[in-house]
This record gives structure tokens, C-alpha cells and sequence, in this order.
């Protein structure tokens, strides 16, 4: 991820810490995100607890569909 794409995604940050909080709701998961932080290795985002593969793949989609991150960028812990 370019470094101009990571600021771009953080500027907007609470935006997205609202819309993921809002998709994990839909799915009736208790994961709620704390914050999104940048780090030299990209994007962190940070959730109150473990999340189960479910959460994973529903903030996975949620930052993939940015139109800031290019989506085969975008990697797993």
C-alpha cells in the first residue's frame, strides 16, 4: 500500500471505525473496533477482543472495498 493511500485511509479513519462497528453489528457480532493506526507495515486496525474467522472476513471486505486500498494488498495476520 502506498504511503499516500495509507495517510488518505487514516485521515478518514473514524469514518471507517464507524462503518465496520456498524457491519460487525449487522452480523450480530460483539467485536467492536477501538481504532485504525498506521505502522510501517501498513494499516493496523484494532478490535476490543479476538475476532472469529466471521469478523476477519467481514472487516477484510469492508477495508478491501475502499476505494484508498487496492485489494490484493490487503493482508491477514
Amino acid at each position: 500500500m502506498s504511503n499516500d493511500n495509507k495517510t488518505k485511509f487514516i485521515e478518514d479513519s473514524c469514518n471507517h471505525v464507524t462503518n465496520i462497528d456498524r457491519t460487525l453489528k449487522n452480523i450480530k457480532s460483539e467485536v467492536i473496533v477501538n481504532f485504525i493506526c498506521l505502522n510501517q507495515s501498513g494499516v493496523t486496525i484494532v478490535t476490543n477482543k479476538v475476532v472469529s474467522p466471521l469478523d476477519l472476513q467481514t472487516i477484510e471486505s469492508y477495508v478491501k472495498s475502499t476505494k484508498y486500498i487496492i485489494a490484493k494488498e490487503v493482508k491477514i495476520p
